[in-house]
């Protein structure tokens, strides 16, 4: 199946989607945001990697920053952070460029690598759209952490490619019929963005000893 450029969605949502489904479809179904300062901090890390600068060439790199990108396959657009076209024997051709270049993708994120995979899953979505548009084949890539000023390799494996597919076609299903599931509230909520928005506030839910005093009160009037 392919899909049309007007019912793409973001490639960016695959991490909200993996962290909570919940959390993707107020933002991109129900097209709520809210800003915490790990949104924040976000952003900035990839205003640096959006260098209004096109392209360099660093020996036999290539590196190009903001490349929009989208498959018709998974039915995702977006950009990436940073692409490299490495110069080697066995590679594809660029226009303006002599020889045949690899590619590599690499993804820019604040914080420390995950114990989860939400950031793997959105370079690898990345790097299927790219393997879509130049007709290659890419292997692995990268994603550079704010925190700890490094990059961390990643294998585009074959079960990280098919749970790109499988979330892409559950995403798309969500939003035709335009679904905002329910969640259980726990630790994670903590950190989200949306959490005022998604669940009540804590200070408006009684507590046992307060419900239990209140009772007690309106027992005495």
């Amino acid at each position: 199946m392919e899909y049309t450029e007007e019912e793409y969605l973001m490639i960016s949502g695959i991490q909200h989607f993996k962290f909570c489904r919940r959390q993707w479809a107020l933002i991109h179904v129900e097209q709520q945001w809210a800003e915490n300062v790990h949104t924040v901090v976000g952003e900035l890390m990839h205003k640096r990697a959006h260098d209004p600068y096109f392209d360099e060439k660093r020996k036999d790199t290539l590196v190009v920053r903001a490349l929009p990108v989208a498959s018709r396959q998974l039915g995702a657009s977006g950009e990436c952070d940073i692409v490299e076209f490495h110069k080697c024997d066995d590679g594809i051709t660029l226009c303006g460029h002599r020889g045949t270049y690899s590619v590599y993708p690499v993804e820019y994120k604040k914080g420390k690598p995950k114990k989860t995979d939400e950031d793997k899953l959105q370079l690898v979505a990345q790097a299927m759209c790219l393997e879509e548009m130049f007709s290659t084949n890419i292997q692995e890539g990268a994603i550079f952490y704010g925190e700890t000023r490094k990059r961390e390799r990643v294998e585009f494996s074959d079960a990280l490619r098919k749970e790109v597919k499988d979330m892409f076609q559950e995403m798309h299903e969500y939003y035709k019929r335009n679904y905002t599931p329910k969640v259980k509230q726990s630790k994670a909520c903590n950190a989200c963005s949306l959490k005022d928005i998604c669940l009540p506030r804590l200070e408006q839910t009684l507590s046992v000893k307060d419900y239990i005093k209140q009772m007690l009160e309106e027992g005495t009037e």
